[in-house]
Parts: C-alpha cells; sequence; structure tokens
C-alpha cells in the first residue's frame, strides 16, 4: 500500500480491507464485484472505491480489462529449490520480510519413513521441530523437521523460533545441504487448515528434503507444506561445461 505519515485515507483503510479479501477468498483469475457495487457495499463513492482498486493494480494483485471487469493476478511466490537454499534466504530473495514460530518441538517416536531415512526401524525417538514460516502475518510454510537427536544435544534449550539453519550452524558447526528432494500433492488436515487459513481439503504441495552434513551424513529430514494457491516450487540446474 501507498505508505504516507499520520492516519490512513478511507480509500487505504479500502485498500487494506479489499486486498486482505483477495487473498483469503479469491483465485488466480476470479473477478472482483463491480466497483458501483463495493461503493454500495462499504457505503462511501465511487471515486473511493476506485482509488482503493488503483492501489490493488500497483501491487500487481489484480488487473483491469474493460468489458470484462477487475481480475486477480496469479500471486503465487516462485520458490526456488536449490542444495543449498534456505526459506528465510529464498523469501529475503523475493522481497519477503519472514518470521518462524516454533509450535512445538521434543522427542517423539518417528513414522515408519522417517526412521527408515535414518536407518531406524518405526517408532524410534527422533527429535521433532514444528514451525510455521509467515509473511506479513501471513502463513506460508508449514514445516516439521525431524533430526538425529545425537547430532543436536540440547536443542530445546536453545531454540525458541527462528531459523533453524541459523542455530545449527552457530552452535552445532553443521552446514547443511539437500541430498534428495521429493515433491508430493497432498490435502489439507484440520491441523494444516488451521495453520494455513485455508480450506479443509484444499490442494497442498509437499517438499520432503533429506539434509546431510559436509561428510554426507543425514542430520535432517524436514517435510514443508504449502497452499498450492499461494506457492510453487522452481529448480535450477547448474550449466554443465562440456
Amino acid at each position: 500500500m501507498s505508505r504516507q505519515n499520520g492516519p490512513r485515507t478511507r480509500y487505504q483503510e479500502l485498500a487494506g480491507v479489499l486486498a486482505d479479501e483477495v487473498r483469503r477468498h479469491y483465485r488466480p483469475g476470479d473477478l472482483l464485484p463491480a466497483e458501483t457495487r463495493l461503493a454500495s457495499r462499504f457505503a462511501v463513492n465511487r471515486h473511493t472505491v476506485r482509488r482503493a482498486m488503483d492501489e490493488l493494480v500497483n501491487l500487481g494483485m489484480i488487473s483491469r480489462h474493460p468489458g470484462r471487469g477487475t481480475q486477480v493476478v496469479d500471486q503465487r511466490l516462485s520458490y526456488a529449490v536449490q542444495a543449498t537454499s534456505q526459506v528465510s534466504s529464498n523469501l529475503a530473495q523475493l522481497g519477503l520480510a519472514s518470521r518462524t514460530a516454533c509450535l512445538d518441538q521434543g522427542l517423539q517416536p518417528a513414522p515408519a519413513e522417517i526412521a527408515a531415512c535414518f536407518g531406524h526401524g518405526e517408532g524410534t525417538p527422533l527429535l521433532k521441530v514444528d514451525t510455521l514460516r509467515s509473511s506479513d502475518d501471513e502463513p506460508l510454510i508449514l514445516l516439521r523437521h525431524w533430526f538425529d537427536p545425537a547430532r543436536v544435544p540440547d536443542w530445546t534449550r536453545h531454540y525458541q523460533g527462528g531459523s533453524t539453519r541459523a542455530l545449527l550452524e552457530s552452535r552445532y558447526g553443521l552446514v547443511l545441504r539437500r541430498q534428495r528432494v521429493r515433491i508430493l500433492a497432498c490435502e489439507a488436515g484440520p491441523d494444516e487448515a488451521y495453520r494455513l487459513r485455508c480450506p479443509r481439503g484444499a490442494a497442498l504441495l509437499q517438499l520432503l528434503s533429506e539434509n546431510v552434513d559436509a561428510a554426507g551424513r543425514l542430520v535432517e529430514v524436514s517435510i514443508g507444506r504449502a497452499r498450492g494457491d499461494r506457492l510453487t516450487y522452481h529448480f535450477e540446474f547448474p550449466e554443465v561445461q562440456p
């Protein structure tokens, strides 16, 4: 939104309301109500609605099409998946400030698939850390980290939120890289719907990464779930010289 000192004008307030509604309730390609309907709904004149809509156009959220109406633009973030990429740095490259909240952490019996990655049997206790990455108070990625607890002793005493990669490097001297990545499609269950503010059954993109240290030893398996209507993944392959 346009920034100015002092209280916001009526059209700026309306632009904030409309932007929030577009993010929460509209999909790319949807048409917004006509300006006359919005003016009646919010009890303002049409000029105020038009200026509010101008703000959303400037933000790249909507586009105007004469004869057809005002349409929501595809605003999905394009997230680069690289061997050493981190969520916080990726979002920073997109110009987004972010924060990571720790939702839960502690030793938990690992599912068979996760335990097998570490060479253990189902139910082996591993360190589970659940985090939520947000930007501008909008949830982006729900992350579940599984760690070999022997590699990160006393983790829960030191981690209260923020970048897990930063703590791994500063306290444990571990700089991780992705060794294997899998992308799966899944549906939002009750917890994902609540955390990501989406309907139950909404399409999610799940990124499962096996992350190793400099010696190639597995330290972490991370599972990131993101709304398919808010995020896309892209891969960059270095040019191979003949």
